[in-house]
């Protein structure tokens, strides 16, 4: 009985039956909300990031399984470590420096440096850079005052100076400490 009255209606009011159509087809289609498709990006980029930064703070540290040693090479090391030990070490006397120092009233310095060297590689090294080291040693003189060079803690610091700057312009050997045979100052 519905179906037959609908039937009718729609032979009856046809207009009617078309607009309501026409207003279904009309309604606005549900808009997509861009915050949310962001939101949702965000989140998904954010979990691999920590994911990816949790697997790599694993990997290089907890991880991380130290490579088994036996007991022979270990001696072995050791035996090697000692040898290089026991060598003798090197000495290099260089020509006694003869400089001012900073500031006023004038004050002169006459200095003799003996420098202690690991092995002979680094001795030859040395002698080769002969001017260059004199040079730069002279400059670390000439920047010290009186008051830097009186004391023994500035002499222990000008001898680290010293060295700081022998092991930075050698490219193999190693400064391994620096004493002064003879030091002056008036």
């Amino acid at each position: 009985m519905s179906q037959a009255l609908s039937l009718v209606k729609t032979l009856v009011h046809p207009a009617d039956t078309l607009l309501d159509m026409a207003e279904a087809e009309e309604k606005p289609k549900p808009k997509v909300d861009m915050k949310k498709i962001l939101a949702m990006i965000f989140v998904v980029a954010n979990t691999f990031t920590v994911g990816g930064g949790a697997y790599m703070v694993y990997a290089s540290t907890l991880g991380f399984k130290s490579p088994k040693l036996n007991e022979d090479e270990l001696n072995k090391e050791m035996v090697d470590f000692r040898k290089t030990l026991e060598e003798p070490t090197i000495y290099y006397t260089m020509d006694p420096f003869n400089t001012n120092l900073e500031g006023l009233p004038r004050r002169f310095i006459r200095v003799e440096v003996s420098v202690e060297m690991y092995d002979k590689e680094g001795f030859e090294e040395l002698v080769t850079l002969g001017g260059h080291a004199r040079d730069s040693i002279m400059r670390i003189l000439n920047s010290k005052h009186f008051d830097q060079v009186e004391t023994v803690q500035g002499k222990l610091h000008l001898k680290n100076d010293i060295i700081a700057y022998l092991n930075d312009a050698l490219k193999r050997g190693v400064v391994k400490n620096v004493y002064f045979t003879k030091f002056q100052v008036q």
